[in-house]
């Protein structure tokens, strides 16, 4: 059962992006993002009241989980939709695969963890990766175009990052995982569709049978059942072994770019995935395993 949820997480998630770049262009970003979390949150909400376990998050509780929604549901993918109309969306998956730097870096900010020789090595990897990865596409005849595709992801995955301090926060707090995860997506739609309000953007109905397809992908298969396994799979291992699926969505989200979107491989690209794969890794290696490595870098 570990494995089956495992692998699901890993094949849904890595193939979220490719989906995502299927749904840039005819449609605005603001508009596929809430057609996706409108979507997602009306299913969760009703499947969980199917089961009987829909609860209605308190007044205090709200305000937190709107937070979340914020940086998890909304301006989060708003940053990587836009990405995708810069830069290969397999090459946006290796930039959120570093979420777990990010969420060091704030977590010694918000909560004072401490940042260990562990993230030195593992920042130093896959930030070169990252280099290695994206050289090609610098040189190529577009470079502004690809810094500002680099940016974009950057910040979706600070937001991520954002989002998981908050969901932190929440579940210490005593808020479900469920609750947040279903409530937030409805939270979050409601934040796009004042966005879009605000800046007058066009509301354009899906206009093609691959629009379509791939709405119902990312709102059913990536966000109602791809949360669903990942949490199930947090509850039977624990969030550290969970969150090492990440490590893999690179490798899936590359292969779909590589036949979808005809993304070149170069050898520094080739080279570049494997130091980015290596520095997510490293992040969640046995610490028997890890300190020879640390011991090395640190001399």
């Amino acid at each position: 059962m570990n494995i089956l949820l495992f692998a699901a997480t890993v094949l849904i998630w890595g193939s979220t992006w490719i989906a995502i770049a299927f749904q840039v262009g005819p449609v605005p970003v603001l508009v596929s993002v809430f057609y996706r979390f409108a979507l997602a949150g009306l299913v969760y909400l009703a499947v969980l009241a199917a089961l009987g376990r829909l609860t209605w998050p308190s007044a205090r509780q709200q305000p937190w989980i709107a937070a979340q929604a914020i940086c998890l549901f909304s301006l989060n993918f708003i940053c990587f939709y836009n990405a995708a109309a810069y830069v290969p969306s397999g090459l946006i998956s290796v930039i959120f695969s570093l979420a777990t730097l990010f969420n060091a870096v704030n977590a010694r900010i918000f909560f004072g963890d401490r940042i260990t020789s562990r993230v030195v090595v593992a920042s130093a990897l896959g930030v070169l990766g990252v280099v290695l990865l994206f050289g090609p596409e610098l040189a190529a005849s577009h470079p502004a175009g690809v810094m500002t595709g680099i940016g974009l992801a950057c910040l979706g995955t600070l937001f991520f990052s954002l989002g998981n301090m908050i969901s932190r926060r929440n579940s210490a707090a005593g808020i479900s995982p469920v609750t947040a995860t279903s409530w937030g997506m409805c939270y979050g739609a409601v934040v796009l569709l004042a966005l879009i309000a605000v800046t007058g953007t066009r509301i354009v109905a899906p206009p093609s049978g691959l629009y379509w397809g791939a709405l119902a992908y990312l709102s059913l298969i990536g966000s109602v059942l791809g949360f669903t396994a990942y949490l199930m799979m947090v509850a039977r291992l624990g969030s550290a072994k969970a969150a090492y699926a990440t490590v893999l969505f690179p490798v899936v989200a590359l292969a779909l770019s590589t036949i979808y979107e005809g993304y070149h491989w170069h050898p520094s690209a080739v080279l570049g995935l494997v130091f980015a794969l290596c520095g997510n890794l490293v992040m969640f290696l046995p610490e028997r395993l890890l300190t020879p490595l640390t011991r090395r870098f640190s001399h």
